[in-house]
């Protein structure tokens, strides 16, 4: 079976790990703090603060920013993993759901009405499969109001917007460094951010002392993979555009399939290449039966998945219906990429 998703790791990593395993220093050692300042760095962002998970960057972020009561209204969009919707249930507050655009991230009209109707405290642009959602649009509509913009880029590390990092969009980010993710620790995640007030926030919520406070720690292994996958970030992002470019290349005449579009000023770092079609569940179904790791993301919206306030969502259920993803990571070799091609093809014409 090809894999859907496969990490990437060589000698350094292997290396690193058994240098942590000898030095007894497992935790809050060098290494953590070589891969905060490294990634703080790629990213643009002033602050990093490493944590265990996507999902607790995410919390830690919204009770940082306030989000404490049913009255705290965030706007997430309709298409995510549900760790979107979860964190801010998680943390108190009511999460709203809009619709998503042809890019699969948040529709800024809908956004515009959603953002007059609930008056949210914080809005959360996530940068679907790995092409950031419209920020400039975005933040025309929360900065007047002051609402605050924090963008999920778990599947993002390494995407562009016009030239700018994600991550370095909004007033605050948090990524996912899940086994899956472009920079893959096993587990992880981070919260960046340029502002110095939101930064004592987060300190106080994952740094004890004099308040309660969580440890959310990552461990020097963590750290010390995480470094290494950052090292060879841009190198293996680019093998994913280029297999992601042949697949374009070779899909675009295909009836019924609905290709993934880069966006003018946007650098898409294809996390995911996500296809859609209508008879979706049968190709999925072939294509693992001739060893393809097909996969759906996703079978949900997230106002269906945790019963939501919601506006108009159609086009989020219609694409939940369709679309799906076919193998993209780099250690996808020539013939592997050929077969996958060839294999697609065969199944679309003649379905």
């Amino acid at each position: 079976m090809i894999p859907i998703i496969k990490p990437v790791f060589g000698a350094e990593e292997e290396k690193t790990v058994m240098e942590i395993i000898r030095s007894g220093q497992i935790t809050r050692g060098k290494w953590t703090l070589k891969f905060k300042e490294e990634f703080s760095n790629y990213i643009g962002a002033s602050f990093c603060h490493p944590v265990c998970s996507g999902t607790a960057a995410l919390y830690i972020a919204l009770k940082a920013l306030g989000i404490n009561s049913k009255d705290d209204i965030v706007i997430v969009p309709s298409l995510s993993f549900m760790a979107t919707i979860d964190a801010v249930i998680l943390a108190g507050g009511t999460p709203v759901v809009v619709d998503v655009g042809e890019d699969y991230c948040i529709d800024p009209f809908q956004l515009e009405q959603a953002v007059e109707k609930y008056k949210p405290k914080v809005v959360i642009p996530v940068h679907l499969f790995g092409q950031p959602a419209d920020m400039d649009k975005i933040k025309a509509i929360c900065e007047p109001k002051g609402i605050y913009v924090l963008e999920d880029a778990a599947q993002a590390h390494g995407a562009e917007y016009k030239g700018k990092k994600a991550g370095n969009l909004g007033d605050i980010s948090t990524f996912s460094f899940y086994a899956s993710k472009n920079v893959a620790m096993g587990e992880g995640g981070a919260i960046l951010t340029n502002s110095i007030a939101i930064d004592e926030r987060i300190s106080n919520w994952i740094e004890f002392g004099n308040h309660p406070a969580l440890n959310l720690r990552i461990t020097e292994f963590q750290a010390g993979i995480g470094y290494w996958q950052l090292k060879k970030l841009d190198e293996m992002n680019e093998k994913r555009r280029k297999i992601a470019q042949l697949y374009n290349e070779e899909f675009k005449d295909l009836p019924g399939l609905i290709l993934p579009k880069e966006e003018e000023g946007r650098k898409h770092v294809y996390h995911i290449y996500a296809l859609r079609h209508p008879d979706r569940d049968t190709i999925v179904e072939k294509l693992i039966e001739k060893g393809i790791g097909a996969r759906i993301y996703y079978e949900y919206t997230l106002h269906q998945l945790r019963n939501a306030e919601h506006l108009d969502c159609s086009f989020g259920e219609k694409v939940t219906k369709e679309i799906f993803a076919i193998p993209v990571h780099p250690a996808l070799k020539n013939d592997e990429v050929s077969y996958i091609i060839e294999t697609v093809k065969n199944l679309v014409k003649n379905i």
